[in-house]
């Protein structure tokens, strides 16, 4: 082991302790009066037992400004019975046009009328329970994760739960009524108080408001700005059911290519175990996702592979604590896709059939959290595909306020001898061991970390060290990023952009809040990144610098202008048009430039688009792509959008240059609550693809779908001769015992 590494990242843990630093937070408190029986869900609000309760109110706005008291105010009382937790919310408006885009479960609040609620039962400042619904009574469910301090990884809707919500929209106003089951959530009964906010966005005073006060410049919904739901009377022990999720799919499919028919019938099935108030152990047995949505399709200009997000329900529960690891793309010891996915004997990604696995999680305390997951996979011998046992194993233990230390231990081996695999291709280990910095203000955020794998014959450079500090307040954002790779790291179930690295990373960002009522901020940035090669004498292989100033408006439209100045040594030789022609070649170095500017237009309109165009030189030559999305509804019921995005890349001769087109269209149907139908067409030039993907879904109860699903796909270069096609029936319910 490298002893020197692991004491500089010691060092620079114990410099991280001292960091968070006590910050005055506004204090809000509410009472929460116990009831007896079953209140009446309708929006209205006009049962006896809501008088035992009072109104909460005096919302902050969080923008345009943090400074002002909402100028539509809300409202809201909270009382309970033994299995139900009951909200009344009264929200103020101008009148009752309101952007309500559609009727699907788990809208996207953004440019829409919304509450959230957010429910951090073990008040650890970290993890939350989100119920979201809008004037028409649309739910959105999710789990909260990471303090809730990046929407992009700490916020997963793909999570679904038991509840109910009804709404009323009257002339000035629209009322909520929530019923939330004590068991749709895990919780410390012996705590006699939960940490609790709710915020909402208002697109016709264009402003969003929250509880609790919060800066600007944190996520709204922070969970480091919340305030206390104290319980009149003690809570009961958990009862969470167990829930058995039985499923039925019929399959019919032809293989073009391979002149290939067949139809299948398959079972089977998920399970959900509560153990204790805080921890649950979920099974799965023959998993099948035809019904989940199919990827987007990307257009790849870099040299390195990209990494698609997981949709798969069975991995997103408690997700964060398998793969909030690492370092952004850089370093990812876990990544779930890896699980179920792999490629066939011409490179082509294919599912890896899952036969079944199992996934604990949750909390042993209120300070630690475990997770661990099992799977196994089938074995394709057609394809060279062996079957493995893919275990994960974590542990993360809150210290100070918000802040916390992991564990994780990953593991993959084949569960046979297969004459293709070779000794160093059987197994593979990876350990590590990180510390996560939050501040009680959120001001500070970092992170540092060690990891070490274990690969049969790779024994030399095996391990990854990092660390990342960022301090946020109002007008200043900066950060610094360093991490040092070993040539011979590997995780076979993580995602790494490249081994054997060193990169430095320094940002800065410098906010302005005009006076001007129509624009919110500008905000000018500098980023960058340099890397390293150590295995050829710390050669300079990358350097990335980012100017760009961003000017946002009130009316949700932004407007950005950036620079791009590129420095790329490749090691490797590399078609940058993936077209098959005559390669860069290797140990060439390549300096350029590129001018980007941006324009996202007002969400809150029933037309309404985001448009990028880039231009610079590339490489050895130039290159010119556009990107757009339009799009339009008719809310809420139908909306259809269009993604057209063009690159022009131009390189001299013999190196290829090419026209790349991605053009997709996506229609959605919401005809009601329970019923919806979603058709995406994907057409990729540098795939040389052609995609069509049809779902039909009818939530006949609750979490219980019926499912039809139409696939058709096409080789463009061939006028578009099929290459794919299925068709596929799936019949799922949701069975609490």
């Amino acid at each position: 082991m490298n002893y020197k590494k692991i004491a500089v990242v010691t060092r620079l843990c114990v410099l991280l302790f001292p960091v968070c630093l006590l910050c005055q937070v506004e204090e809000k408190e509410i009472l929460v009066p116990s009831i007896e029986g079953n209140m009446k869900i309708d929006g209205i609000g006009n049962e006896i037992d809501w008088e035992k309760a009072a109104w909460t109110s005096d919302f902050w706005m969080w923008r345009p400004t943090d400074t002002l008291p909402a100028k539509k105010q809300t409202r809201f009382k909270i009382i309970r019975d033994d299995q139900n937790l009951y909200l009344l919310v009264e929200a103020a408006s101008s009148g009752t046009k309101f952007t309500t885009p559609t009727l699907k479960r788990d809208f996207s609040t953004y440019g829409s009328d919304y509450l959230t609620l957010l429910f951090d039962t073990f008040s650890d400042a970290t993890n939350a329970f989100s119920f979201a619904t809008n004037p028409l009574g649309i739910k959105a469910d999710g789990l909260i994760s990471g303090g809730n301090q990046d929407y992009r990884n700490n916020r997963n809707y793909a999570w679904d739960t038991k509840w109910n919500v009804e709404t009323k929209i009257e002339d000035e106003r629209f009322v909520a009524e929530f019923k939330i089951p004590f068991n749709s959530m895990f919780y410390d009964n012996e705590n006699p108080s939960w940490r609790f906010n709710i915020y909402r966005g208002n697109t016709q005073e264009r402003e969003f408001s929250i509880w609790v006060k919060t800066p600007q410049n944190q996520l709204i919904g922070n969970l480091a700005f919340m305030g206390t739901m104290v319980f009149e009377t003690p809570l009961k022990k958990a009862r969470n059911p167990i829930s058995v999720i039985p499923y039925l799919s019929g399959a019919s499919y032809n293989d073009f290519a391979n002149s290939k028919e067949n139809t299948s019938v398959a079972v089977g099935g998920d399970a959900k175990i509560p153990i204790g108030n805080a921890l649950n152990l979920d099974l799965t047995f023959n998993p099948d996702f035809s019904q989940v949505e199919v990827d987007d399709q990307v257009v790849n200009l870099s040299r390195f592979e990209i990494s698609l997000p997981e949709k798969r329900q069975f991995f997103t529960q408690n997700d964060d604590l398998f793969k909030d690891f690492g370092a952004g793309r850089d370093v990812i010891p876990f990544f779930s896709r890896r699980i179920g996915v792999a490629k066939d004997m011409d490179g082509n990604t294919i599912e890896n059939k899952i036969i079944a696995g199992g996934r604990l999680s949750g909390k042993l305390n209120s300070n630690l959290r475990i997770g661990f997951l099992n799977i196994l996979t089938e074995a394709d011998q057609k394809n060279e595909i062996p079957s493995n046992l893919n275990t994960v194993f974590t542990l993360r233990q809150k210290v100070f306020d918000r802040s916390n230390i992991s564990f994780f231990f990953i593991d993959r081996r084949t569960t046979d001898e297969y004459d293709f695999i070779s000794e160093e291709e059987r197994k593979n280990s990876v350990t590590g061991l990180e510390y996560n910095l939050a501040s009680p203000d959120s001001k500070w955020t970092g992170r540092a970390f060690l990891h070490k794998s274990f690969t049969q014959g790779l024994t030399d450079d095996d391990m990854i060290a990092g660390m990342n500090l960022q301090r946020n307040t109002l007008r200043h954002r900066a950060s610094m990023e360093f991490i040092h790779g070993g040539e011979d790291f590997r995780s076979d179930l993580g995602f790494f952009r490249r081994t054997g690295f060193l990169k430095l990373s320094p940002s800065y960002s410098y906010r302005i809040y005009p006076k001007n009522p129509n624009v919110v901020s500008y905000e000018f940035s500098q980023r960058s990144f340099i890397i390293f090669n150590p295995t050829i004498d710390y050669t300079l292989t990358d350097r990335w610098f980012f100017s760009s100033i961003r000017k946002s408006f009130l009316n949700n439209t932004s407007l950005r202008i950036q620079y791009t100045n590129r420095y790329e040594y490749l090691i490797n030789e590399f078609d940058p048009t993936r077209s098959g022609g005559v390669p860069l070649p290797a140990k060439t170095s390549y300096g350029f430039s590129e001018y980007e500017i941006a324009y996202r237009s007002d969400r809150r309109r029933a037309f309404n688009f985001n448009t990028e165009i880039k231009y610079g030189t590339f490489y050895n030559g130039n290159k010119l792509s556009v990107e757009n999305e339009f799009s339009w509804r008719k809310q809420p019921i139908f909306n259809a959008s269009m993604i057209v995005n063009f690159d022009s890349i131009k390189l001299p001769d013999p190196y290829p240059s090419k026209n790349i087109w991605l053009i997709s269209p996506k229609l959605d149907f919401t005809f009601s609550k329970t019923l919806f139908w979603t058709t995406f067409i994907q057409y990729n030039s540098q795939g040389e693809n052609l995609g069509v993907n049809s779902r039909l879904q009818w939530r006949f109860a609750p979490l219980s779908d019926l499912f039809f699903v139409y696939n058709d796909n096409y080789i463009s270069t061939d006028n578009f001769s099929p290459r794919y096609r299925s068709f596929n029936l799936k019949f799922t319910y949701w069975l609490n015992i």
